[in-house]
C-alpha cells in the first residue's frame, strides 16, 4: 500500500491504464457524490465486501478511498494481504478531496 497525497493521486490515475477507483464508503456517504469511475463497495458490509474482492483482478491497480483514509488504509491492508499487487489509499480521503465528483441520482 502506499499513500497518496490529492495531486499525487490524480496524477497516477490519469496516468495509469490499469486503474481501478474504489470507494469503501457507506451508502449515505456516497449519496454526497463518488469520484468520476468509481466503483462502491462499502467496507462495513463484510461479507459483501470480502465477496466482491474475491473477484477483483489482482493484477490491477487499486486507488482506494473512503471520507478521511481510515478505512480506505484497512481496505489496502485487507487487498493487500489477500495478494493484490497495487494498492493506493488516498490520503485525507473524499473530505479532503479537492477533484471532480459525480452526483448519485
Amino acid at each position: 500500500m502506499k499513500n497518496l497525497s490529492n495531486s499525487e493521486w490524480k496524477e497516477e490515475v490519469a496516468n495509469d491504464s490499469n486503474a481501478i477507483i474504489l470507494d469503501v464508503r457507506t451508502d449515505d456517504e456516497v449519496a454526497e457524490g463518488i469520484l468520476k469511475n468509481a466503483i462502491h463497495h462499502d467496507i462495513h458490509q463484510p461479507q459483501e465486501f470480502m465477496a466482491a474482492l474475491d473477484n477483483m483482478d489482482k493484477s490491477k491497480n487499486y486507488y482506494v478511498y473512503c471520507r478521511a483514509g481510515s478505512r480506505s488504509s484497512q481496505a489496502c491492508q485487507i487487498m493487500d494481504q489477500m495478494g493484490f499487487e497495487n494498492t493506493y489509499n488516498l490520503t485525507g480521503g473524499f473530505s479532503n478531496w479537492d477533484g471532480a465528483v459525480d452526483q448519485i441520482n
